[in-house]
């Protein structure tokens, strides 16, 4: 009887936290869609982002092009809570933070040396089909600068 109990409540959490993860419209891979951006000249392009649940974190990878023209990569695990979890591959960043204000709204802070150099707005449209990322911080030689991205679900 006790195993039974488990392990239809174990199967009961599985199923709830695949709802969860199903449920969030940021989750899935978004692409650039620069005729409809306007990305800060000098400034990292991210070409492809890419949500994905991983066990109970979510895992970002992103692709693009640094300010130097070279392909980037950088992945970022963590949890939608607003604390900041560790980056890898993104020279200039080291820490990450996405916290959820609604279902189509996220915040995001980035953090280099401590030091946070870029914040920003994660919005995805009612239809679930685009993703507008609005940023605004500090380059690496100090300049400020503002970008809106436009993604498209893929």
């Amino acid at each position: 009887m006790k195993t039974k109990t488990l392990v239809s409540a174990l199967a009961l959490c599985l199923v709830a936290t695949a709802v969860c993860f199903a449920a969030n419209l940021h989750m899935g891979t978004w692409k650039l869609n620069e005729a409809k951006s306007k990305i800060a000249p000098g400034t990292a392009k991210n070409n492809t982002v890419v949500y994905e649940a991983v066990g109970n974190d979510i895992k970002v990878t992103v692709d693009g092009t640094g300010a130097d023209g070279q392909p980037t990569h950088n992945e970022w695990t963590g949890k939608f809570n607003g604390k900041f979890y560790p980056v890898t591959g993104d020279p200039t960043s080291d820490l990450r933070s996405y916290k959820v204000l609604n279902s189509h709204t996220m915040l995001l802070t980035i953090k280099k040396d401590g030091k946070v150099t870029i914040t920003g707005r994660i919005v995805v449209s009612a239809n679930g089909k685009t993703r507008t990322v609005t940023t605004m911080g500090t380059d690496p030689q100090g300049k400020k600068f503002r970008s809106v991205a436009v993604y498209d679900k893929q």
